[in-house]
């Protein structure tokens, strides 16, 4: 418990991969209960719930609406999605980050994402996976990304993860 809140406090990107029935999903939820007792935002996004027979705009928005719910953002996200169209699902999750949620969010936030396992069978879960590592990288360049983190938790490696090894964002 301790290890994963000195983590989240600290930003840095998380997980806790495991077999099922093990804790994960408990831990979770009193790492994330502790971090709103200390003013840091979270949102428990359960990606089996947003299902895998699905275009990648409408994966992108369960995520997205997940968040919106969960923190009371303002910003309609099914306008601003739709107002850009001529980019990329994971560019527009990557812009979603920077000009909504932590412009609406002064806090810092942590994105928990449970079940990351139900990625392994959708096409576009690599660009996921790759926009999540750009953004903790660009925390150098990037002020308003240093407070925000991800916990990826799930019955997986991160190798299972990715299915093109080129792309390394688990390095």
């Amino acid at each position: 418990d301790d290890e994963l809140l000195g983590y989240c406090r600290a930003g840095e990107f998380a997980f806790i991969l495991s077999s099922r029935q093990v804790g994960k999903s408990s831990l979770m939820v009193r790492t994330a209960r502790q971090l709103e007792s200390e003013n840091i935002r979270s949102v428990i996004i359960d990606l089996s719930s947003i299902g895998v027979n699905i275009s990648a705009d409408e994966w992108y928005l369960g995520i997205l609406d997940e968040i919106a719910t969960t923190l009371n953002l303002k910003t309609d996200i099914f306008s601003w999605w739709s107002e850009r169209a001529g980019l990329g699902p994971a560019q527009r999750l990557t812009n979603f980050f920077r000009d909504v949620l932590l412009k609406e969010v002064s806090q810092p936030v942590v994105l928990f994402f449970d079940e990351i396992d139900s990625t392994l069978s959708i096409p576009f879960a690599d660009d996921f996976f790759a926009a999540l590592r750009a953004i903790y990288n660009a925390r150098s360049t990037v002020d308003d990304f240093k407070r925000l983190s991800f916990v990826m938790i799930g019955v997986a490696t991160p190798s299972d993860l990715i299915s093109d090894s080129t792309r390394t964002p688990f390095n």
